[in-house]
């Protein structure tokens, strides 16, 4: 392909023999008319590679007119030999051109973010995703003191939502001039730990056994500590890292339906009408707490006030450490079945199809949510919005100020039995054997957990971080799903008695570990608490 030959100030094509005066425009351009420099492209890159002399193209002797044309090309000027180079390309194959490129470029690439303060180089580097940024340590001994970077790593970790450990607070030598980030430490970690659910081997879980062959009502698990409470009428306080039993809590006369847990303080609701406050330590019952005249099916606990709800169709607000009874919810004429309280408002749902929103200071509803055409089962709250779940199969989003639904949220067949609120995003889990991820900002469905993995029975209960949601249903399995797409991942329990009788009932996850109430209403599998663990050991 033909270039374009080099023009003079009245547009006419130079010839290749014709010289440029100092004066032209032509030459102001090109440079004026002097020797050329002394050093030389050849100096350039033999000063890059040393002392070691460079490569030549192998087995092809140089033709005898080469020193002469050399010669010739050294006595041009500047301009002259921008001419000769111009036509000298025009007449080479696309090979040698690529030849050329070769060698001419690596010389005139530069490292930019050694050239770089470390402030600028660093805010360059942030824009990296983590793996990339991994990737850029092993480019040369400068990159990876940047990529080491304690602050640099600390943003990505708080990107991902993770949290330093305690005992990573100190920087470590990892080898002379390289100070290993302790943040970037427990972002590959978490990575890890990430991976172990997703794909690692599923080491056998600690079995903990427990209540004969009772159901476990109710779950919660913090820390190491896990408490089971079952309609045997106890609690059971187990250490999540041996599997042991550590106490047994008894003391209610009718099984126990409801719990909450902070700390070492564990509080109980009962069919015996009572709530128990107890210290998970040394097992003592610390306050039973008199005043319904029913079930005690629900309760949320802030700080050092429990709200518990009652068959009886009233809310009560505790103070957990006096024992009192501080204020009474009266209103609703049929069961509450769930409550939230963030310290301030209470919201409570009942049989009475209705949600209820609560100043209990001064005991008065202040809004009365309608709208639900059957049982409220299940709510959610962050302080802003209230999500309803219903036997009528819809989940209803509404603002707690206003008392106005937002959004009527259908898909489900079912009763929405659990449900999960982070920030916008809803997970649903339903007696129609599928699991619903929804934005309540939109009131759009973003996934729907099923296909051909998908549970064969209703859900149980549920669990989502921001990657993972995991899943358990009556067909005796717990699934893990992919948060953002949707798809199913693995099973993480699968019981042989699955499909016959046995059944996941509750499950709580930490970060690392997860906990599964088993058991079955017909005696197939046995009663008791599956701990897996998917942590790393990194060194």
């Amino acid at each position: 392909m033909k270039r374009k030959s080099e023009n003079g100030p009245d547009g006419r094509a130079l010839s290749p023999g014709k010289k440029l005066c100092k004066g032209s425009e032509y030459g102001r351009t090109l440079g004026p008319c002097t020797p050329s420099p002394t050093t030389t492209f050849g100096d350039l890159r033999n000063a890059k590679v040393g002392q070691a002399r460079r490569r030549r193209i192998p087995s092809v002797a140089p033709p005898p007119e080469l020193q002469d044309w050399l010669r010739t090309f050294q006595r041009w000027s500047g301009p002259e030999k921008l001419l000769a180079l111009d036509e000298l390309i025009d007449r080479c194959e696309p090979a040698q051109i690529k030849y050329m490129m070769q060698v001419i470029e690596p010389q005139f690439q530069r490292d930019f973010i050694s050239l770089l303060p470390k402030e600028l180089a660093l805010y360059v580097l942030s824009f990296l995703e983590p793996r990339d940024l991994l990737r850029a340590a092993q480019t040369c001994r400068y990159w990876r003191v940047l990529a080491e970077d304690n602050l640099l790593w600390r943003e990505k970790c708080r990107e991902e939502g993770i949290e330093e450990p305690l005992h990573l607070r100190k920087r470590r030598l990892l080898s002379p001039g390289f100070m290993y980030s302790p943040w970037k430490f427990a972002f590959l970690r978490q990575h890890r730990i990430d991976m172990n659910w997703r794909s690692g081997e599923l080491r056998p879980p600690k079995v903990l056994k427990g209540h004969d062959d009772h159901v476990i009502t109710c779950l919660q698990f913090c820390g190491n500590r896990i408490v089971s409470g079952s309609d045997d009428n106890t609690l059971k306080v187990w250490s999540a890292v041996t599997g042991e039993c550590v106490q047994t809590l008894v003391g209610h006369t009718g099984g126990v339906w409801s719990s909450q847990m902070r700390d070492s303080v564990v509080i109980s609701g009962s069919t015996d009408r009572t709530l128990k406050v107890w210290n998970a330590d040394s097992g003592e019952c610390v306050h039973t707490l008199y005043g319904h005249t029913s079930t005690v099916r629900c309760m949320h606990l802030h700080g050092n006030r429990v709200v518990s709800g009652s068959r009886d169709a009233t809310l009560r607000l505790w103070d957990i450490e006096t024992g009192q009874c501080l204020h009474v919810l009266m209103g609703h004429v049929a069961a509450v079945r769930c409550v939230q309280y963030d310290g301030n408002k209470v919201v409570s749902g009942a049989y009475d199809y209705t949600v209820k929103v609560w100043d209990p200071e001064s005991e008065s509803c202040t809004h009365t949510l309608q709208g639900h055409t059957n049982r409220v089962y299940s709510l959610q709250f962050d302080g802003t919005h209230i999500v309803s779940g219903s036997l009528d199969t819809s989940i209803r989003v509404w603002d707690v100020e206003s008392g106005n639904c937002l959004h009527t949220l259908m898909g489900h067949q079912s009763l929405t039995s659990g449900m999960e609120l982070r920030d916008n995003i809803l997970v649903s889990g339903n007696a129609d054997s599928t699991v619903k991820i929804w934005d309540i900002k939109t009131g759009q469905c973003l996934q729907t957990l099923q296909g051909p993995s998908k549970h064969q029975s209703a859900v149980t209960c549920l669990q989502f971080s921001s990657k993972f949601v995991v899943t358990s249903s009556d067909d005796g399995t717990v699934k893990l799903w992919d948060l953002k797409t949707g798809e199913f991942v693995r099973n993480l329990v699968a019981l042989e008695s699955g499909g016959s009788g046995g059944v996941v009932w509750r499950i709580r996850a930490s970060n690392t570990k997860l906990v599964c109430a088993v058991g079955s209403r017909n005696g197939t599998e046995e009663t008791k608490l599956l701990v897996l663990d998917f942590d790393v050991d990194l060194k």
